[in-house]
């Protein structure tokens, strides 16, 4: 499967499981998802995202969304969209 760069993890809240990713490109509700960093390597469906609190089905190259994980992450890190 081919993967595309969509953004890097600016920020990681752990105690939510939540990490804010600024885009290139765009993302949509199920999308399969790779992150990649350090000892970071897995993939996961997006199953929820939002731009300041408020559910969004899609984001766009450009915005910072917040999207919960399944497993931790760091600033720096990459995501892929597996296509």
């Amino acid at each position: 499967m081919a993967e595309k760069e969509i953004g890097r993890i600016t920020n990681y809240f752990s105690k939510i499981g939540v990490a804010v990713i600024e885009l290139t490109a765009p993302v949509q509700l199920g999308d399969e998802i790779h992150i990649l960093g350090g000892e970071r390597d897995f993939s996961q469906t997006v199953d929820s995202m939002q731009v300041e609190h408020q559910p969004i089905e899609e984001g766009q190259a450009g915005q910072e969304i917040a999207l919960m994980l399944d497993q931790k992450a760091r600033p720096g890190d990459v995501v892929y969209k597996t296509e």
